[in-house]
C-alpha cells in the first residue's frame, strides 16, 4: 500500500484530500510500518521489538503503541478501510453489494501490488507462517469490518446490526482472509485478482457438485 490508500475505481474525486493533521497521522503510521517490515527482512519477526521498531521510525515506543495496540497490528492495519467504506458507497445503487465489494477489493488489490507489492507479499507470509497474526487477525475482524458493514448496511437500507448484514460482511471479511492465505500457501504465484473472484463467486453460488 502507498502512503495513501488506493483511489476509488470511479476516481479520486469523491475523496476529499485529508487535513494536514491526518496526514501527518498517516505518515507516521506509514513510516512505523516500513520500519518494521525493514527490521524484519533484517533479522525476522519474534526478534523485530517494538523498541527496535520505534528507533527505526524515530518515533518513542509509546507513539507505537498509540498507533497499533500489538506488533501483530502494524502487521495486519492499513488505510485501506475508510476508503474501501467511500469507494463502496460510491458504486452504482442498483448494484448488488457482493457486487460492488468485488470491483472495489479487486482494484485495491491491484492497485497495491503495483505499488507496494513487496511489503503486501511480506505480510501475507506473515500472516500464513506467524501464529501470533493468524490469531490476531482473527481477533480483530468484527473492528476491522465495520467500514464495510457500515457501507453494505446503507446500500441495503438495513441497520448496521441486522443479522444479514453482519453475516455478509463476516463471509466477505472470512473469504479475503482464506484467499491471501491461500494466496501465501502458493507461493504468490496466482492472480490475486482471479483468487478474490473465486472466493467471491463461491459466496454467491455454494460449492458445486
Amino acid at each position: 500500500m502507498t502512503a495513501s490508500a488506493p483511489p476509488s475505481p470511479d476516481g479520486d474525486a469523491r475523496q476529499p484530500r485529508p487535513g494536514l493533521r491526518e496526514r501527518k497521522k498517516l505518515k507516521t503510521r506509514v513510516a512505523i510500518r516500513e520500519a518494521m517490515y525493514r527490521l524484519i527482512d533484517e533479522q525476522g519477526y519474534e526478534a523485530t521489538t517494538i523498541e527496535q521498531i520505534a528507533a527505526a521510525a524515530e518515533v518513542s515506543p509509546s507513539t507505537v503503541f498509540r498507533y497499533f495496540p500489538t506488533k501483530e497490528d502494524i502487521v495486519l492495519t492499513d488505510e485501506f478501510d475508510p476508503v474501501m467504506e467511500t469507494a463502496i458507497r460510491a458504486r452504482p445503487a442498483d448494484e448488488p453489494p457482493l457486487e460492488s465489494v468485488r470491483v472495489v477489493l479487486r482494484h485495491a488489490v491491484e492497485t497495491i501490488l503495483v505499488d507496494r507489492s513487496e511489503e503486501f507479499v511480506q505480510r501475507s507470509k506473515l500472516m500464513l507462517g506467524i501464529p501470533a497474526v493468524r490469531a490476531r487477525m482473527t481477533e480483530t475482524m468484527a473492528e476491522t469490518s465495520l467500514p464495510l458493514s457500515r457501507a453494505v448496511a446503507d446500500r441495503a437500507g438495513r441497520a448496521e446490526g441486522d443479522l444479514e448484514v453482519r453475516v455478509f460482511t463476516a463471509s466477505v471479511m472470512a473469504a479475503l482472509r482464506e484467499v491471501t492465505i491461500h494466496w501465501a500457501e502458493h507461493g504468490q504465484k496466482d492472480d490475486l485478482a482471479v483468487l478474490i473472484d473465486r472466493g467471491l463467486d463461491t459466496l454467491k453460488g455454494g460449492l458445486t457438485l
